[in-house]
């Protein structure tokens, strides 16, 4: 046998081998190369799992994404949604006049959302910084310097556990538009989602988990307390006695703070209660203030802001406001949420002085809308666990590896 040919015999599967010679076809018909020389361009010191019986080894896939995508044809097909997910959103905002921009990852101050920051420090100003939470507060910022629609698909950073809806590292896409509010917002996602729907699934009713889902505009709206009385069995309002919603959150098994008011009980009764058994999809409406610090105090209802979540296959999708722009009340609230966090509420928010700032100078009537892209595309290529939709997920390091300190 020619020796050359007995060495590409030999190759592992994943060698890289350039070889040159005249084109032809065989006896059925297929185009093929006579090879008239040929080299080994990388050598594979390490064989691949066989495609056919793939990797059963979970974790391996996703510490080693780049054998998973060689074997796993699933995986490539997932990713290569997730990219046209991402492109199509970009242009369908595009195409309504919203312009993208890029914001801050270190923030000197922690805000835009309630959850643990990250923490780091720059040498050369010796200062504190966060890895950001969220791109809110900036995004206004622009808004209030006079541009109209302005969008982020920005990575975000949140000290949280995992589990197959977290990982603290991920992906929102953050929108706001001047002179909207919130119902304007859930028009925005309803169609969003639908059009990325049928792009990516050919129709807005797929199958997710086995069971259908129905994602064709418009969706349901119902306010947070019709949601529990529905699922729960129980009336709660934020005008009730404190002492009554703790004796019904206590009644769930919810363990309580004596610092919660009303409207923390409340969304802690429905998150317990209601949230998972809303396969929707639904706009959660109408959140209390208490838990809302940056939405705009409800129009009719006083307690409340003009809040929504857009709950999917029971999980949060999105969630949207119409913007406080008052910069008294934002002060007094950042306050409030400054008082939780000196008494040890790591998810509080601080004062932002500059925000305050930019708002004295005026905000105009605006909608703002954060959509979670790993969770959209869990639900477009029917994934449960968001480590199947992030390359390169958080993991604990490997044993041996001599980094678990």
């Amino acid at each position: 046998m020619d020796r050359r040919l007995r060495r590409i015999q030999e190759a592992l599967v994943g060698d890289w081998v350039g070889a040159t010679g005249e084109i032809v076809k065989t006896k059925k018909g297929e185009l093929s190369v006579k090879v008239a020389s040929w080299s080994l361009l990388a050598e594979a010191r390490r064989p691949f799992p066989d495609k056919w019986h793939g990797i059963s080894d979970v974790d391996m896939r996703f510490r080693q994404r780049y054998v998973d995508l060689w074997v796993t044809e699933e995986a490539r097909r997932a990713f290569q949604a997730r990219s046209r997910i991402v492109s199509s959103t970009r242009r369908w905002l595009e195409a309504r006049d919203f312009v993208e921009v890029e914001t801050p990852v270190f923030h000197p101050i922690p805000g835009g959302a309630l959850a643990k920051p990250f923490i780091t420090h720059h040498n050369a100003l010796d200062m504190q910084l966060y890895l950001r939470i969220a791109p809110e507060l900036y995004l206004k910022r622009l808004i209030v310097g006079g541009f109209e629609r302005v969008f982020e698909i920005a990575r975000v950073f949140r000290n949280e556990g995992l589990s197959p809806r977290h990982n603290p590292e991920f992906t929102m896409l953050e929108l706001y538009q001047a002179y909207a509010d919130y119902t304007d917002m859930m028009r925005l996602v309803e169609e969003l989602v639908a059009d990325l729907a049928r792009e990516i699934c050919g129709s807005t009713v797929l199958t997710y988990g086995g069971r259908e889902l129905d994602l064709t505009p418009p969706w349901r709206r119902a306010t947070m307390t019709e949601l529990v009385a529905e699922h729960a069995g129980v009336e709660v309002d934020v005008r009730m006695p404190v002492e009554h919603l703790r004796d019904l959150a206590v009644g769930f098994d919810i363990p309580i703070k004596n610092e919660w008011g009303a409207g923390k009980l409340i969304l802690e009764i429905y998150e317990k209660t209601t949230e998972h058994a809303l396969w929707g999809p639904v706009f959660v409406i109408d959140y209390p203030t208490e838990v809302s610090p940056l939405a705009r105090d409800h129009r009719e209802v006083p307690g409340l802001v003009e809040r929504f979540e857009g709950i999917v296959a029971g999980r949060e999708l999105c969630n949207a406001f119409s913007e406080l722009n008052d910069p008294v009340e934002q002060r007094a609230r950042m306050e409030l949420q400054g008082d939780q966090r000196a008494s040890g509420d790591e998810e509080a928010m601080a004062v932002d002085e500059d925000y305050i700032r930019a708002l004295e100078y005026g905000l105009p009537p605006t909608g703002g809308l954060g959509i979670g892209v790993d969770r959209l595309v869990m639900l477009l290529t029917d994934t449960t666990s968001i480590r199947d939709v992030i390359l390169f997920p958080t993991l604990r390091p490997e044993a041996g590896s001599g980094d678990e300190s």
